[in-house]
């Protein structure tokens, strides 16, 4: 006896009419399976978002409390004025430090074309068309 997975008494014509219009329903229906998952991905992401955010202003609270800190301690065996500005100083100088690592950053990633690319690419027609550098 044959298996009856692998024969069945349809033409092949109605076998290909019907997957004709099985195969749109699939696609839709894969579809929205994707947009559904996509959306709770989205959710999901949009709460790990506002989680870092929270954590960020979090740090940043605390920072502010370790300076104000730094400041009274200081003030412990300075006047008030020195300490703060003892304080000031150092931020600034930690302030100049970050922008001028930041500015070398920024030079280093312009410009902003691939440019080892390009010349890669270059090379690749050339040596397509047949000329020699």
């Amino acid at each position: 006896m044959s298996d009856p997975r692998t024969t069945t008494d349809e033409p092949l014509g109605a076998l290909v009419h019907r997957l004709s219009e099985q195969i749109p329903e699939l696609v839709r229906t894969e579809l929205r399976l994707a947009q559904a998952e996509l959306a709770q991905k989205g959710k999901r992401a949009g709460l790990g978002i506002g989680m870092f955010s929270l954590a960020g202003l979090l740090a940043f609270f605390a920072a502010a409390t370790l300076i104000a800190t730094s400041i009274v301690a200081l003030d412990l065996v300075l006047p008030l004025w020195a300490a703060c500005l003892i304080v000031a100083a150092v931020l600034l100088l930690a302030a100049l430090g970050a922008a001028l690592g930041g500015r070398n950053e920024m030079q280093q990633a312009t410009p902003v074309a691939p440019e080892v690319t390009i010349a890669n690419v270059k090379e690749d027609v050339s040596a397509l068309k047949g000329e020699h550098r």
